[in-house]
């Protein structure tokens, strides 16, 4: 089956629980999409997006440490990268500017990667 040109292919993965990263990896892989970068920090986040060469991303919303993901959708959004927010949580967890981005939610599901993808 041919990817239509418009999905995206090269996916960042923001996620500081290692099982559940490589989860996401694991399905990137089956649905045919390749992994840009997998990071658990907002520093490391914001430099690999600097580097270009994302076509979207899923970004956990709570990271270690208390930090939250709002830098690296701000980030993504000034360069027109669509992202989807990964959250076991409530609306009020993601920053009401970004409350009309898709949501991924938790327990994340093969099914529920590919539509929050093609959602983008």
């Amino acid at each position: 089956m041919a990817v239509p040109m418009t999905e995206p292919v090269q996916i960042l993965i923001v996620e500081d629980e290692p099982l559940i990263a490589m989860m996401l990896e694991d399905f990137l892989d089956v649905l045919d999409k390749q992994v840009a970068g997998t990071v658990d920090s907002v520093d490391d986040a914001l430099a690999r997006v600097a580097q270009g060469g994302i076509d979207a991303a899923i970004l956990d919303v709570n990271l270690r440490g208390g930090q939250k993901s709002t830098p690296v959708a701000e980030a993504l959004a000034e360069r027109g990268v669509p992202f989807v927010f990964a959250t076991g949580g409530s609306d009020e967890s993601v920053d009401e500017r970004f409350r009309d981005r898709p949501r991924l939610q938790k327990p994340f599901t093969m099914d529920g990667v590919a539509k929050a993808l093609g959602s983008l």
